[in-house]
């Protein structure tokens, strides 16, 4: 923002800012300790008197995103060892010497990014060049592989057994984001129907807008997911419930463009309309909001599924009176396809639910929504328990 001439820096609210440092907090509380156990490992059991970079190791691997932090700690190994063997190979060779750490250093660079090419690789083959041709002591480089084994197997004892990451719970927190954001969007639009509030209806299109990157955060989550089960020896023979939220999660794409195509044509509607179409698209938000708080209950996504249906049965019958090449027509149509896409995502597939509202069937039930594996550790209980007092069990 530019003010008088002079450039400032967005001041980000104060729940923002509270919001990053939860998040922030238990990955800096796991590499904290992961960097105490790989000191404590390489003193005790290694002997060495001052590992260093036993516990950068450490820190170093688990610095990444969920599902990548396995394969981090095993990158950093790759780099650490292809920069000692390139230095030590320099220092034999050539000795010590500025042209011999420059070479060393590039050839350590390409070396690694012909076999593996990401960053960490490259950065860690680069450094463990530059330490072992700048010292040039030999066994420098034996401690600091020696060191790396410490960091990078401490590393992944962290995060692929006693942190292991949850993706079903880490899918359901993106999917309670995103369904949040769009039952604010059709709350406001249920307003802007019955007050005919322009401004209202507006601020809806914005928040409905804006699921554009809560669907982006969505994708990220959903490939994150699938490195933890393809590379987490816990989840790896348990990938069949991940599979199944993930094909879940698929749906709220399609739910997120009908929340806006609703918001759209309803309030394109004419005045006199727009209330008659308030309370059903209020039903919509308040099955919705339900989702959003317990995603992976049954009993919710089964009410949210009976809400959904009732409405689309009802827009049906309604409807039937409304001139088919009316903007009413659209906009009863987008009711029942957001209803639609509300059943399909709690569970009930979507021939059933076509059926249940086309032809008046028995009403379908939800599938049992995916479950994980039972945790395992103390903390994972204790969290699990916090969670439960705010809400009922999402698992």
């Amino acid at each position: 923002m530019r003010c008088g001439g002079v450039t400032r820096w967005p001041v980000p609210d104060r729940a923002s800012v509270l919001r990053r440092a939860a998040e922030a907090g238990w990955p800096i509380l796991q590499q904290t300790a992961a960097a105490a156990v790989a000191w404590v490992i390489a003193i005790a059991v290694v002997d060495h008197e001052s590992p260093f970079f036993a516990p950068i190791a450490a820190v170093v691997g688990l610095n990444a995103t969920l599902g990548r932090r396995g394969s981090n700690a095993v990158r950093l190994l790759v780099g650490v060892g292809v920069g000692i063997v390139v230095g030590e190979i320099a220092v034999t060779v050539a000795g010590g010497g500025v042209w011999t750490l420059t070479a060393a250093t590039f050839v350590a660079m390409v070396i690694a990014q012909l076999v593996d090419g990401t960053r960490i690789v490259t950065a860690q083959a680069a450094v463990s060049a530059i330490l072992i041709t700048a010292f040039g002591d030999p066994a420098m480089g034996a401690n600091r592989l020696v060191e790396a084994l410490v960091g990078g197997g401490v590393a992944l004892l962290f995060s692929q057994l006693v942190f292991t990451p949850e993706p079903l719970r880490l899918l359901r927190q993106v999917e309670t984001a995103v369904l949040t954001a769009m039952a604010d969007g059709l709350r406001l639009t249920a307003d802007a129907l019955e007050h005919d509030d322009p401004v209202l209806a507006e601020q809806a299109l914005t928040r409905l807008r804006g699921l554009r990157d809560r669907l982006a955060d969505l994708g990220a989550m959903r490939k994150a997911s699938e490195s933890i089960v393809r590379r987490s020896a816990t989840w790896r023979s348990r990938k069949a419930p991940v599979v199944r939220e993930q094909e879940s999660a698929d749906q709220l794409d399609l739910l997120a463009g009908s929340c806006l195509m609703l918001t759209r044509t309803a309030m394109a509607t004419r005045p006199s309309q727009r209330a008659t179409l308030a309370p059903g698209v209020g039903q919509l938000a308040r099955a919705i909001a339900d989702l959003a708080v317990q995603p992976g209950d049954r009993a919710t996504r089964q009410r949210a599924a009976d809400r959904a249906l009732d409405l689309a049965r009802w827009v049906i019958d309604h409807g039937a009176a409304v001139s088919a090449e009316s903007v009413m027509a659209a906009a009863c149509a987008a009711v029942r396809m957001v209803a639609i896409d509300v059943m399909i995502f709690a569970g009930v597939e979507q021939a059933k639910a076509l059926a249940a509202v086309d032809a008046d069937v028995e009403e379908p039930r939800v599938e049992d929504p995916p479950e994980g594996p039972r945790l395992r550790w103390p903390w994972h209980r204790r969290s699990a328990g916090r969670r439960a007092e705010q809400v009922e069990p999402t698992r």
